[in-house]
């Protein structure tokens, strides 16, 4: 059977010049062995005017080409003075391209951070973008609303948790990125020659390259690529406008949510958890001005989180263990708001729309079907009892939409719902919460979709605890554990729980404006007495933003996704006395048709499910998948030197500058003779921090890990440099005095008339080494114990240093280096000819 493998882009690095009639975009592949071109006119006021160059240049065509392209464009001919051609600005990728009342923008990303590593496929965090205004000034019409647009825009900050990857399709699960390599079974098992006449075909009908495999006649490698789903892409709409008219590589698509990798390590072996949450772009906003559901099915605050368990010890999909596991939060799909023009910590609920038929629900079952397949469970977190009836309507109103739906589907797929009022049982003495929320994680066996009212809060702690029981069935079937059991205070789940801390605290700021108000250890009840002010200051952060930037955040988010676009023959958006309509487009428009409220799902779904519609080989979804086939050792293909890159020079340090959270380091107790495996219950005493939870440099590194905005930037832009995270600051216990693994034992005072107590010396020694000496050395030994210096150079130290001796021949060497830095180049002996004219000739003929 031929392999398969994901396409790397062709673009990853890229240079913008500029001429005063155009903006010249040069692309270049990780090796800058081939390079495209996109020629954008600036001499058009308000279209966008964008030429591919089809050709692939090698370098010395692309110098060539820059080299005409400075000389035509200089003021005079032959003048030196000013370049015809500058450079403007250095990008990783294409966000997209965007116009208000004026002339086209291109946003470009110019800073990148490496968040994760899935079977060596980066996943990179956006840093920095900038945004260039593509029209040159003499032929600009301003407009003075335009300004006011730009920072509308601009409000959307693409430098807080953004994410692109070369390679991998974030928009889609692992699951679904896999079965995608196998789809094709039907060409696999033709012969070379009738395969290769398939594809062809196929690939000439998707308007798709083919790239022949030289020297390889038996060997048949394919490329896939595939189109993303959209509904998790942020700049789809930006890149609308382009995207028939360019090359597949310009196009880079980024999710918007969380990314966050940590590793485990099981006696030595690395095994890697990786947290991805896609956030949806369909009825996106802020959390009062976002409730419920639009009229197409989609709800408010859906975000897809994904966890992956892989061993990293083998980095290939061909050959690597992987296991992943889908669960979905999002608002009660109903139509349903709060009113908040008298603004209170709890508006009244209210619906809408009057939906006897479910009709809204069924659309977003729907595409959950068509997703996922079945069963579909809903796991709904609001309160049953109240006082004052509040959560209770939407209850009220969700159980007969799912009793209505499920009349119609087969018994085996239809809709699980489970109802279980969280918030009561916390106050409760007599209840275990997280032991419930474990048994009903236990009976879950298909994609779980969590919500209570926000999505916020109880529902991240619901999704830790379905996340840390498939956690286990993930190590027990990848053979880490020897039955599908995780329990509390374990390395391993302590840093499970930091991971989905991070990933709660991220959207609930995206969604509420603020951090976690409960959090694990709030249901656990071992949460310490600060946290309650910590708690209460959220709690007002959060009422805050809801109050006084929620409406400036939903502009921008609309103006972002283009649901609204600017023109001079409407209403400005700050003019708007509502978005209602920009998301609810279908209300204005009678259907040609009526939705069947008895087959409430889309053609297709019902005779594949369990399996979900996007995943079989049915010829709708073969329309989306494109074929490439390539030679073995092209980069489109090569993992292996896409991630070590050999055909540069690198250092550890940049090849491996993911600075994620360390099972061992963090959370193994710091003595030996203890069990270094991550399965074991630890006491609070026997790790390196307490459970309760001080404040350490640990906590201060998470706390700028939860939101990415406030994260410092990387000292490259690349990425964050693997700096040590063993410093002294992290060898500290809680209570602030120094662990034990980092106190020497001191047998002497400064005085040398001070000593410590025989008992003393001997625990000194047993807590660090794990050893109980049968006796130590005699108080009159260590009088004439006398310490030998470490180094023969007598200038060592900790202060200075003793130069290092170079001869003569190096020195020369060096002196050379410096002085062709500083641009005076030294005259070629005739060795250096010979040697030149060896590499030239071993290099190009």
């Amino acid at each position: 059977m031929p392999q398969s493998a994901s396409v790397i882009s062709g673009i990853q690095t890229m240079v913008l010049y500029e001429t005063r009639a155009r903006y010249f975009l040069v692309g270049t592949n990780q090796a800058q062995a081939k390079h495209r071109v996109l020629k954008i006119d600036r001499t058009e006021p308000k279209d966008l005017v964008i030429i591919d160059d089809k050709h692939v240049y090698n370098q010395q065509e692309l110098r060539e080409l820059l080299g005409r392209l400075d000389l035509g464009n200089r003021t005079k001919i032959g003048q030196k003075g000013s370049s015809g051609l500058s450079r403007a600005v250095s990008a990783f990728g294409i966000v997209g391209f965007v116009r208000f009342l004026e002339g086209y923008y291109i946003v470009l990303i110019t800073k990148r951070r490496k968040m994760a590593d899935i079977g060596g496929h980066s996943i990179y965090k956006i840093e920095d973008t900038s945004m260039i205004y593509i029209p040159n000034d003499s032929v600009r019409v301003t407009h003075p609303d335009e300004a006011r647009y730009v920072r509308i825009f601009q409000n959307v900050d693409l430098s807080s948790n953004f994410y692109f990857s070369y390679s991998y399709d974030l928009s889609h699960s692992l699951q679904y990125n896999l079965t995608l390599l196998q789809r094709p079974y039907e060409l696999w098992s033709l012969p070379v020659s009738c395969a290769e006449e398939e594809v062809q075909t196929q690939s000439k009908q998707d308007s798709f390259d083919i790239f022949e495999d030289e020297g390889l006649p038996t060997q048949v490698v394919y490329g896939i690529l595939n189109e993303p789903y959209y509904k998790y892409v942020w700049n789809g709409k930006l890149l609308e406008r382009v995207k028939d008219i360019v090359h597949p590589d310009w196009l880079m698509y980024i999710i918007h949510g969380f990314c966050g990798q940590s590793k485990l390590l099981i006696y030595g072996r690395p095994v890697y958890i990786t947290l991805i949450a896609r956030r949806s772009s369909k009825f996106a906003g802020t959390r009062f001005l976002k409730r419920g559901a639009n009229c197409e099915g989609d709800v408010a605050n859906e975000v897809e989180t994904e966890q992956i368990v892989h061993d990293a010890s083998v980095m290939s999909f061909m050959a690597g263990s992987y296991s992943s596991y889908v669960q979905v939060r999002g608002s009660v799909p109903l139509y349903w708001s709060q009113d908040i023009s008298t603004m209170m910590p709890k508006p009244p609920i209210r619906l809408d729309q009057a939906d006897p038929y479910a009709h809204v629900a069924a659309l977003h079952f729907d595409q959950m079907l068509q997703r996922f397949g079945s069963p579909i469970i809903i796991l709904n977190l609001v309160k049953k009892r109240e006082k004052r009836k509040h959560e209770k309507i939407l209850s009220d109103e969700l159980y007969p939409a799912v009793i209505n739906l499920n009349q119609f589907l087969p018994p085996d797929n239809c809709i699980d719902y489970i109802a279980w009022d969280m918030a009561r049982y916390t106050k409760s003495k007599l209840c275990n919460v997280l032991d419930r929320l474990g048994m009903i994680a236990e009976n879950v066996t298909g994609v779980l979709r969590t919500n209570c009212v926000d999505c916020l809060d109880r529902t991240n702690t619901a999704q830790f605890m379905v996340g840390k029981c498939a956690l286990a069935y993930q190590l027990y079937a990848l053979g880490m554990i020897d039955k599908p059991k995780l329990q509390f205070d374990t390395d391993c789940v302590r840093l499970f729980e930091e991971l989905y801390e991070d990933h709660g605290d991220t959207l609930s700021l995206q969604y509420g404006g603020s951090q976690l108000v409960h959090r694990v250890k709030t249901y656990r009840k071992i949460a310490p007495w600060t946290q309650h002010s910590k708690d209460i200051m959220q709690t007002l952060s959060r009422y805050y933003s809801n109050a006084f930037s929620d409406a400036d955040r939903q502009d921008a988010i609309n103006l972002f996704l283009q649901v609204y676009q600017p023109s001079e023959s409407k209403p400005h958006l700050w003019e708007l006395p509502t978005d209602f309509y920009l998301h609810q487009k279908n209300s204005l428009v009678l259907p040609n048709y009526r939705r069947s409220y008895t087959l409430w799902w889309s053609e297709g779904i019902l005779s594949f499910l369990p399996v979900a519609y996007d995943e079989v080989p049915c010829e709708d979804t073969m329309k989306k998948v494109k074929l490439k086939r390539v030679n073995r050792f092209d980069e489109s293909t090569d993992i292996y030197t896409e991630f070590f890159k050999p055909y540069e020079l690198t250092s550890f340090d940049d090849t491996f500058c993911i600075a994620m959270t360390n099972s061992a380091r963090e959370f193994m107790p710091k003595t030996v003779g203890v069990d270094p495996s991550p399965f074991t219950v630890r006491k609070p005493e026997e790790t390196g921090k307490s459970v309760l939870g001080s404040k350490s440099s640990k906590d201060e590194t998470l706390l700028q890990r939860k939101t990415a905005a406030s994260a410092p930037p990387p000292p490259s832009e690349e990425a964050i440099s693997s700096t040590s995270e063993d410093d002294s600051e992290e060898d500290r216990d809680d209570d602030g005095s120094v662990s034990q693994r980092s106190t020497p034992i001191k047998l002497l005072t400064e005085s040398g008339e001070s000593y410590r107590s025989h008992e003393q010396q001997q625990q000194s020694i047993k807590e660090p080494y794990g050893l109980n000496p049968a006796e130590l050395p005699a108080k009159e030994d260590l009088l004439i114990y006398k310490r030998e210096p470490v180094s023969c150079f007598s200038e060592d130290s900790v202060y200075a240093v003793s130069p290092p001796q170079a001869d003569r021949d190096n020195h020369d060497e060096f002196e050379s280096h410096v002085m062709m830095g500083q641009g005076q180049v030294r005259a070629l002996c005739r060795d250096d000819m010979l040697m030149y004219r060896q590499y030239i000739k071993n290099r190009y003929m």
